[in-house]
């Protein structure tokens, strides 16, 4: 009677669980059940391909528990149930090894595929060199001869002086100076390296995450689809200043990046020199009072 007791106080222990896990469920923050929404193309086929792993694995998970829950409870020794005895089944050998080959050969045909449209980084649109410092940075635009650093934003420098007075600003360490610049629809080449010690840039959107690495470079590329400011982080752990290297990617229309390029590379304009005569006319007066005054 007594173990009937403590049984059914387990099943109430796990209903109320399963209850409260699905009460709390929609509260749940954003990126907590599920990667970002993507805003590439070879994104979406990452994240693609995450759900249908989970898909699996949770009919799977379904299948196996779904068993060991009845057997435990059909078969019970309290109710006098007798185990089995036989030594193996070639049948079911080959079912329980024939099914989770087909399983990782479907899992591993497409994903072998966005693993090498991944690495793919020929074809590229625009070339852009990413250099890592501590703790900043450096982005040169190959085909625009442009090239200029990428600090954390003022304000949130100055919030991050303990006492200071300063409100936490919405994209507090998450803004910068200046951001990287691309064209929406564009494929964009990324050469990373590093000045000092290992970075890495890493856009969630972009589901790009690759590492700088001083006297090597590595690359990866991505395609923005839609207009819009994304943000990153350096992933690498880099020194004291790690959380303050931010990474903000602005996207926008062709025509707009096309002025903003031609706003960067067009060349000063020279200061207009005066004309002969109007600087004699000037300075003959002062040589003139000078020649009085002696």
């Amino acid at each position: 009677m007594m173990y009937r007791s403590k049984a059914h106080g387990r099943w109430l222990f796990m209903g109320i669980a399963a209850a409260a896990l699905a009460i709390a469920t929609p509260a749940a923050a954003d990126w907590a059940l599920d990667f970002p929404a993507s805003a590439t193309e070879l994104g979406n086929k990452v994240r693609g391909l995450h759900h249908l792993a989970l898909i699996i694995c949770t009919i799977i998970g379904i299948i196996v528990f779904g068993v060991l829950g009845y057997s435990l409870v059909k078969f019970r020794k309290s109710q006098g149930a007798q185990a089995a005895k036989f030594s193996h089944s070639t049948k079911a050998e080959i079912i329980w090894t024939v099914i989770p080959v087909l399983i990782l050969v479907g899992l591993a045909i497409p994903t072998a595929r966005v693993l090498i449209e991944m690495e793919d980084t020929q074809a590229a649109d625009l070339r852009i060199k990413v250099t890592g410092y501590q703790w900043k940075w450096r982005y040169e635009y190959l085909d625009h001869g442009i090239s200029f650093f990428s600090n954390i934003d003022d304000a949130s420098n100055a919030a991050s002086i303990l006492g200071a007075g300063h409100e936490l600003h919405e994209h507090y360490l998450r803004d910068v100076d200046k951001p990287m610049v691309v064209p929406v629809g564009k494929k964009v080449k990324l050469q990373l390296t590093s000045n000092d010690v290992i970075h890495a840039w890493w856009v969630p959107e972009f589901y790009v995450k690759r590492d700088a690495v001083p006297g090597t470079i590595n690359e990866t590329w991505f395609k923005a689809e839609q207009t819009g400011t994304f943000r990153g982080q350096c992933a690498e752990l880099c020194g004291r200043g790690h959380g303050f290297m931010p990474i903000v990617v602005e996207v926008l229309p062709q025509d707009e990046y096309d002025a903003w390029v031609a706003g960067l590379t067009a060349p000063a304009e020279p200061e207009a020199l005066e004309e002969p005569e109007a600087a004699m006319s000037q300075t003959a007066p002062a040589a003139a009072g000078g020649a009085s005054s002696r």
